[in-house]
């Protein structure tokens, strides 16, 4: 299993709003989430709108990522998510995650 963290900035006047959507995430996405392999997944947000997420793959970040763009309900999610994101830049807030280097971890 590989250890991901990545990093988004969500807007701040979205904040509420966000962790909202996040209290009924579609079962259809969880599903998906799963099938693709995503376990162990959590989102973090600071005050300031920084969201730390974490999840173990089966192998990478980017096979992740992939496994993820084939389901049709992700396309629907990154759509609906897209408004909440500063930075994107005309992009999907999943194509826009700045995986992280893991530089320790204590099994």
């Amino acid at each position: 299993m590989k250890r991901v963290g990545f990093v988004l900035k969500v807007r701040q006047d979205k904040l509420e709003e966000y962790k909202l959507q996040h209290t009924k995430v579609w079962p259809e996405m969880l599903d998906a989430l799963r099938r693709a392999g995503w376990r162990n997944y959590s989102l973090f947000l600071r005050p300031d709108g920084l969201l730390f997420g974490y999840f173990e793959a089966p192998r990478d970040f980017q096979s992740a990522l992939e496994a993820m763009a084939r389901e049709d309900v992700n396309t629907r999610w990154q759509t609906f998510m897209a408004p909440y994101f500063e930075e994107l830049g005309g992009g999907q807030p999943d194509q826009m995650m700045q995986e992280l280097e893991e530089v320790f971890h204590l099994d």
